[in-house]
């Protein structure tokens, strides 16, 4: 189950690289800071239920570097 949950998060992250690299998705949108953070946050639980130090930090950064992102955007004037 760690396996799937852990291809499944970071087949996400890979999926708004991707978007992002063939200008299918811009990387200030909400929806790419999404796709990445539930990517990060699922690949964070598969490293966590392998018993993986780095990767759960890796990842479980990556996840709260997307949710900042996504606060900050949420907080900022419309332009």
């Amino acid at each position: 189950m760690a396996d799937l949950i852990g291809y499944f998060g970071v087949g996400l992250i890979l999926l708004a690289y991707l978007l992002n690299l063939f200008n299918k998705l811009d990387n200030d949108s909400r929806l790419y800071m999404w796709i990445n953070l539930v990517g990060a946050g699922l690949a964070c639980v598969s490293s966590v239920l392998i018993k993986s130090i780095p990767f759960t930090i890796l990842e479980g950064t990556w996840a709260l570097v997307s949710l900042v992102a996504l606060l900050r955007k949420k907080n900022a004037p419309s332009s």
